[in-house]
C-alpha cells in the first residue's frame, strides 16, 4: 500500500519570534511520511537563520525576495512533492495528530477532490488551554452549503484547518498574488469550488495565534488591503453563484457584503459605490453600518467618527493587554521548566 507523502508549507516573514514553534509542530506530526518546506519571504530579521537550524533531508529552507504570503506559498508549492498539501502560517501551531486523523477519515469511495477540514482554537502564547471551536461549518458539507454558511453567517475557518490533495490543488491553481488581504480566503474558496465537498474531522486542527495589528489578517486603515478585500469579496460572490444561483444564495451574498461594508464606508466612496452596485445585482441594497451597542452610546458625546475609531482600536488595545500578560506567563513558565529540568 502506498503511503501518501504530505507536504507542510510554511511561508514566513519576520517571524523569528515564532517560526521555531511552528516548525516543531510540523515535525511533531504523528503522520510519519512528510516533508516540510519553509519559505523565508525576504525577512529582515533572523527568521532564515532560525529556520535553517531545522534543515535536514525532510526539512527544506528557501530564502527569496519579498513577494508577500501568496508568492511565498506559491514558491513552496513549486518545491513540494507531496500527495497532500498542508499550509501552515509561521505563527500558528498544528495539533500533533491533525494530519494523521484527517487522512484516516478518508473512505475508499472518496474522490481525491474531497477537501479535508478540521477546526481551530485561538491562543496568544500558551495553547494548552485552547479549545477547538464548533460552528455550523464543523460537519461534512457540499461545497455550496459550506460557502453559503460561511458568507451568510459571517463565519471563518483558518487556512491551516484544511488538508488538500495535490489533484485538487492543481485544479484550483496558485494563490492570487494580486491580493494582499484575504488571499487565503479567496484561495480556499476556489478549492471548494473545485472540490466534491468537505469531510470534517472533529477534535483536532490548528492553534491559531492572536497577534498584533501588524498581522497580515488585520485590515486597519490600509487602503491597499481595502482594495484587496473588495476584489476578494467580488470573487467570493462569483464563486458561490457559480455553484448555485438561487434566492438563498443571493441573500447570503448580500448579508456577506453588508457585514464587511463598514470597512469601506464612508471613507472610500469609490469602493462604496462598487459595493452598492454589487448589492443591486443581488437584488438588494446596503444599509449604512451601525456602531455596535458597546460603542453606540459614545456617538452623541464624541461624534460618529471618533466612536467608530474607538470601535476599531479599543478591542485591539484589550487584545494587546491580554497578549502581553500571556507572554509574561509563558516566559515565567518556560524559565521554571528549564530550572526544574536542570535540577
Amino acid at each position: 500500500m502506498n503511503v501518501p507523502l504530505v507536504s507542510i508549507l510554511i511561508p514566513a516573514y519576520n517571524a523569528e519570534w515564532c517560526i521555531a514553534e511552528s516548525i516543531q509542530s510540523a515535525l511533531a506530526q504523528t503522520w510519519p511520511h512528510k516533508e516540510i518546506i519553509v519559505v523565508d519571504d525576504g525577512s529582515t530579521d533572523r527568521t532564515a537563520d532560525i529556520a535553517r537550524q531545522f534543515a535536514s533531508k525532510n526539512v527544506k529552507i528557501l530564502s527569496t525576495e519579498n513577494r508577500g504570503q501568496s508568492g511565498a506559498v506559491n514558491n513552496a508549492y513549486r518545491l513540494c512533492q507531496g500527495h497532500y498539501i498542508q499550509e501552515l502560517d509561521a505563527d500558528d501551531v498544528l495539533a500533533s495528530d491533525k494530519i494523521e486523523r484527517q487522512l484516516a477519515a478518508l473512505r475508499k469511495c472518496d474522490s481525491k477532490r474531497t477537501l479535508l477540514s478540521s477546526s481551530m482554537a485561538f491562543f496568544y502564547y500558551r495553547n494548552r488551554n485552547a479549545r477547538f471551536i464548533h460552528n455550523s461549518l464543523c460537519q461534512d458539507l457540499s461545497s455550496a452549503e459550506w460557502l453559503l454558511r460561511k458568507m451568510g453567517q459571517n463565519l471563518h475557518m483558518q487556512n491551516a484547518t484544511w488538508l488538500v490533495s495535490r489533484e485538487l490543488a492543481e485544479a484550483a491553481g496558485p494563490w492570487n498574488e494580486q491580493l494582499n488581504y484575504d488571499q487565503d480566503g479567496e484561495y480556499f474558496v476556489r478549492l471548494l469550488v473545485k472540490s466534491e465537498g468537505t469531510r470534517f474531522v472533529p477534535g483536532t486542527g490548528v492553534y491559531y495565534r492572536i497577534t498584533g495589528s501588524n498581522r497580515v489578517s488585520h485590515i486597519g486603515r490600509s487602503e491597499k488591503k481595502k482594495e484587496s478585500l473588495l476584489l476578494s469579496m467580488k470573487l467570493h460572490v462569483q464563486y458561490l453563484r457559480s455553484l448555485e444561483e438561487s434566492e438563498r444564495v443571493r441573500k447570503a451574498c448580500l448579508t456577506y457584503v453588508q457585514n464587511w461594508y463598514g470597512n469601506f464606508y464612508p471613507e472610500r466612496p469609490d469602493l462604496v459605490s462598487q459595493l452598492r452596485d454589487l448589492a443591486g445585482e443581488l437584488g438588494g441594497h446596503l444599509e449604512p453600518p451601525h456602531l455596535r451597542w458597546k460603542y453606540a452610546w459614545m456617538k452623541p458625546l464624541i461624534g460618529e467618527k471618533a466612536a467608530k475609531s474607538a470601535q476599531m482600536t479599543l478591542p485591539q488595545l484589550k487584545s494587546s493587554l491580554i497578549r502581553r500578560f500571556d507572554k509574561a506567563m509563558h516566559t515565567l513558565e518556560t524559565r521554571a521548566a528549564a530550572v526544574k529540568h536542570n535540577i
